[in-house]
């Protein structure tokens, strides 16, 4: 794997000469026809030995190209508001749009890494950091965003030489980081390490490129080739069937027909429950445990269920200053220009805070899905993705609470002309909402699969009858307070 770049290859001046003028020609013109048919993105993970000139390449790479273009990104150890969220929030935030390119040093293998290269890696960790690198890796390709991973490499002798020189001039000494002094010592630990996650992560929509990297000419040109290559549209992603996760056979039980839409709430009992579990959320996300957890509310239903009402219920217990509310719509240009769940990635709150959503991800696999939006192959793919991002909020402390709030069909009728009828109201009913209604058997299908597949321990569903307004707001309630106190109960244990 690393016999070449060992060797340290070195390619000389007028060669270099000879093959760099048409190299930076065609890269400038690759990129501006990627600019042209911004269909994907593209992502450099620029990783390899310290001390190995990885900066100073990528420095040049942005010289030969448009840099304004190209986002290069740094990333070291998370700060205080990047570690209050899952560890993979912060690459999914700095993802590049559709048509430009992103490199990224210090990348989601540096705790592969980190753990690979230690005297006696733990087996369960390292399984588990790689399979969340394919997983990432994966789901990216699968929504545009294609991923070119670089390793530059080089002899033991060479890397001691090269950090050595830079240190003697003090106009390069700043080149060299603390840690480009530590691999001499540990390079064949390091070696060893990196040959690990090559093997284990280098897939067709996500593939590895070793780059000789002693020599500063040969350097260049191979890491500028390799770049080139992924601009070709005959190198576009393609993702293996199932490597981001396909669905599985499952039983789909038709909850939403077994729900009993009589349930009811008189006035007085309403208001003294209210008003009782409005206090005990207020009182879960005041205390000193909810500093280390966040509260996460997704909002799903048929039109006219309610799900605003039930919001409002719900933001009364709360600080304004704690809480967002996001009322998902059609996506935006820029939201087109990324994976689906970008958006939704950008909107994970810290610890401490609440994300409530009025609609959500799940529209991937409910309007996408019954209005054709997105192709079969995508939405069913999707499932996978979902719960892969849930459990990611699960781990970092998200308290994920998702809700269906269901009425009967003939209750949302009723609802329809309500609104038609009330100025106050007449803006929530549009034209939209009775073509949705024409189609209710296909979302009702839709909202059962949805639940079948993406209800988990970390992230059940909560399907609750709405055709009582009262009835349906004290339990969403009630469900996210249980569900919080639990969550908290488990902090001062």
């Amino acid at each position: 794997m690393f016999t070449e770049a060992e060797s340290d290859p070195v390619l000389d001046a007028d060669t270099a000469k000879e093959l760099e003028t048409p190299l930076r020609t065609a890269l400038l013109k690759a990129q501006y026809a990627r600019l042209l048919d911004p269909r994907r993105a593209l992502l450099i993970v620029a990783a390899g030995l310290d001390g190995a000139g990885k900066g100073a390449t990528i420095n040049l790479l942005n010289e030969w190209m448009d840099p304004r273009h190209i986002r290069t990104l740094a990333f070291g150890e998370p700060g205080p508001d990047e570690a209050k969220r899952p560890p993979l929030w912060r690459y999914w935030n700095a993802l590049p749009p559709a048509g430009r390119i992103g490199i990224v040093f210090g990348s989601w293998y540096m705790p592969l890494m980190r753990e690979a290269a230690r005297k006696q890696p733990r087996t369960a960790r390292m399984a588990r950091h790689i399979e969340d690198v394919r997983r990432l890796e994966a789901t990216l390709a699968a929504n545009g965003v294609q991923v070119l991973k670089l390793w530059f490499h080089l002899s033991k002798d060479a890397q001691r030489t090269r950090t050595r020189r830079l240190l003697a001039d003090p106009d390069t000494a700043w080149q060299v980081a603390p840690q480009d002094r530590k691999v001499h010592k540990r390079f064949d630990r390091l070696r060893s390490a990196g040959q690990e996650i090559i093997a284990a992560t280098d897939l067709p929509h996500a593939p590895w490129v070793v780059i000789p990297s002693a020599d500063e000419r040969l350097r260049a040109v191979r890491t500028g080739q390799a770049v080139l290559r992924a601009l070709s549209p005959r190198h576009a992603p393609r993702v293996a069937s199932g490597a981001a996760g396909s669905p599985a056979a499952v039983r789909i039980a038709d909850r939403l027909g077994r729900l009993d839409y009589a349930a009811h709430l008189d006035k007085d009992q309403y208001e003294q429950e209210l008003l009782q579990w409005q206090a005990r959320l207020a009182r879960a996300v005041r205390g000193q445990a909810f500093s280390r957890r966040c509260l996460v509310l997704a909002f799903e239903g048929q039109d006219a269920a309610g799900k605003g009402g039930a919001i409002r219920r719900v933001t009364h217990a709360l600080d304004a200053r704690r809480y967002t509310i996001t009322p998902i719509s059609a996506p935006s240009s820029e939201e087109l220009a990324h994976p689906y769940l970008w958006r939704f990635w950008r909107r994970v709150p810290a610890h401490g805070g609440i994300a409530i959503f009025d609609r959500s991800w799940y529209g991937r696999v409910l309007a996408e899905r019954v209005e054709k939006i997105t192709p079969p192959a995508h939405w069913r793919r999707a499932y996978e993705e979902i719960n892969d991002f849930e459990s990611q909020l699960a781990e970092a402390g998200a308290v994920l609470v998702k809700f269906w709030l269901a009425v009967s069909k003939d209750e949302q009728l009723r609802r329809f002309h309500e609104r038609e009828k009330s100025p106050f109201k007449q803006f929530k009913i549009t034209p939209e909402d009775w073509r949705n209604r024409e189609k209710w058997d296909a979302y009702r299908q839709a909202a059962n699969e949805m639940f079948a597949r993406t209800d988990t321990r970390h992230a059940p569903w909560h399907v609750i009858p709405a055709d009582d307004k009262r009835h349906a707001r004290v339990e969403v309630l009630k469900t996210i307070v249980q569900a919080l106190e639990a969550a908290l109960q488990k902090e001062k244990t």
